[in-house]
């Protein structure tokens, strides 16, 4: 089993930025695919970036393309969701999510484990 915890959430004025960090435990593999996704008060879950066990490939939503960077750290077992330029149409919960496989996935039901979410909130 893998546990994950996100961490970095809050609010923001539009345009500034944000970290989020996803620390994992337990039977971790540098080969699990991580994943993050976003939920917004009445919508469903959607994708938002993700990466590769290695971290040579990398996928992200058209609507964060360009301003969202994600990362890992294998060593450390982490990986990272940096937002920059941030939009209020942005606030949502966020999650990080990995799957028993090396690529990345845009589908959530892909995904084995999920994290418990932490809010990000954007002001105008």
């Amino acid at each position: 089993q893998v546990q994950l915890v996100e961490s970095g959430g809050g609010l923001v004025q539009a345009g500034g930025s944000l970290r989020l960090s996803c620390a994992a435990s337990g039977r971790t593999s540098s080969y699990y695919a991580m994943g993050w996704f976003r939920q917004a008060p009445g919508k469903e879950r959607e994708f938002v970036a993700a990466i590769s066990g290695g971290g040579s490939t990398t996928d992200y939503a058209d609507s964060v393309k360009g301003r969202f960077t994600i990362s890992r750290n294998n060593a450390e077992n982490t990986g990272s969701l940096q937002m920059n330029s941030l939009k209020p149409e942005d606030t949502a919960v966020y999650y990080c999510a990995a799957r028993s496989g090396t690529l990345p996935r845009r589908q959530s039901n892909e995904y084995n484990y999920w994290g418990q979410g932490t809010q990000v909130t954007v002001s105008s």
